[in-house]
């Protein structure tokens, strides 16, 4: 019988049972609970959607407002600036509003910020709005790693890999949709329909979506005091540096690998945009695969990790060689699957770690460090490619990221509490 450890917060554990299984909660023979996760899900895939629509039109919408090669990622930059700054401040108000009202608070807003990007005219402009569409936003991925734990126990990692699909099948769609959609109707169109959407399911956020199962206790109120405790736990702090060594490449390969392959290659956006969609396709499969391997009794998350990371950095330097279409639709479906891979796997060792109780404040500053990764990534990337023009130099400066969160997961605590 595996032993249950309590976690810092002083939160007991989940039970587990002779064989080694996790034994189910009520949460977990609740079936609202996949009506639950499907909300969730499809708000992060929204958020995300919005989030990269940007990079996949970079190219030639930023040529016609006149706006140069280095500064194409100032856009993506803004936007996670402001993401990372809501995050805070947003994964304390889950853990006291609960997850259901600060998702709507967040997609509501971040409709009609999308929508009103669309007339965006200068670089200025751009960057206000896209800051401010981060910052929306800042509040839907703590806000689904609140509800996910009210809602799934024994089969919480399987829960994790569904929900992060979102940003990889965000991928996918924006990559498949958006380019072709603003070659039809103009890319402010593209912009203005996303609002839309994104206003509509915050609306479906707020009438349909359950905090936790109707015979379950309100958990005790948080105080303030509980949630700074988290900053002292050792796990989170390496779980946090890890997350942003990964994001910095996943989200800054997302911001420009349309544009690197258009701008170094003359690869076609058309086809660029479908090389990067089968990336995203590969992290798709990859997601829900590893999240149900991390389930099973006697893997090890931290050493599932480790192993995604080191193939997500061997994976970027191999597509650092690629110079054909040929050769990019071969390795992208690889790199997507470690690129994004590592994602549930991460999360549901931050759950773990935080407890339920506490796992929206947990959430939310972990992923401010996380996507502080993702907000430098694009610039850096940018600033180095607008000065060597090297595709190579770029993909290297990517795997630096991983490469460190790597070490960073050597000081995680093997034997973390599933909770």
């Amino acid at each position: 019988m595996e032993k249950n450890l309590a976690s810092s917060q002083g939160m007991s554990a989940s039970v587990w049972s002779s064989n080694g299984a996790r034994e189910a909660s009520s949460a977990d023979t609740n079936p609202y609970r996949w009506v639950a996760l499907f909300i969730v899900w499809a708000a992060f895939l929204l958020s995300y959607v919005v989030r990269v629509a940007w990079s996949t039109v970079a190219a030639p919408v930023g040529a016609s407002l006149g706006i140069s090669v280095s500064m194409l990622g100032a856009f993506v930059t803004a936007f996670y600036g402001g993401y990372v700054l809501a995050n805070v401040v947003g994964g304390m108000l889950t853990d006291l509003l609960g997850g259901r009202a600060m998702l709507t608070l967040a997609l509501l807003p971040l409709g009609v910020l999308t929508f009103t990007f669309g007339y965006t005219h200068s670089l200025a402009f751009g960057i206000v709005i896209q800051a401010a569409m981060g910052f929306a936003a800042g509040a839907d991925y703590s806000a689904g790693m609140k509800i996910i734990p009210a809602w799934f126990t024994r089969d919480r990692g399987r829960a994790m890999g569904l929900y992060t699909t979102a940003t990889s099948l965000a991928v996918v769609i924006a990559n498949a949709v958006v380019p072709s959609f603003s070659a039809r109707h103009g890319w402010s169109n593209a912009f203005h329909m996303l609002g839309i959407v994104t206003f509509a399911w915050g609306i479906v956020t707020l009438l349909l979506l359950k905090n936790r199962p109707s015979n379950e206790a309100k958990p005790a109120r948080n105080s303030l005091r509980d949630m700074l405790g988290l900053l002292r736990n050792r796990n989170l702090i390496a779980l946090s540096i890890a997350g942003c060594g990964g994001l910095w490449a996943t989200v800054g390969f997302a911001a420009w690998g349309n544009a690197l392959m258009t701008r170094q290659y003359g690869i076609a956006p058309i086809v660029a945009g479908s090389i990067v969609a089968s990336f995203g396709i590969g992290a798709v499969i990859a997601k829900p695969t590893l999240g149900w391997i991390s389930d099973l009794p006697g893997v090890s998350r931290r050493m599932m990790s480790i192993g995604c990371l080191i193939a997500f950095t061997i994976a970027l330097l191999v597509f650092g060689y690629c110079s054909t279409a040929h050769q990019f639709y071969l390795v992208a479906p690889i790199l997507g699957a470690f690129s994004f891979g590592y994602l549930p796997v991460l999360m549901a060792q931050v759950s773990d770690a935080s407890g339920k109780r506490l796992a929206g404040a947990s959430a939310g500053w972990t992923n401010a460090i996380w996507q502080s990764g993702s907000a430098v990534s694009p610039m850096v990337v940018g600033s180095l490619y607008g000065a060597s023009h090297s595709f190579m130099l770029a993909l290297i400066t990517l795997a630096i990221g991983p490469a460190i969160a790597v070490v960073a997961m050597f000081f995680v605590n093997p034997h973390i509490a599933r909770e």
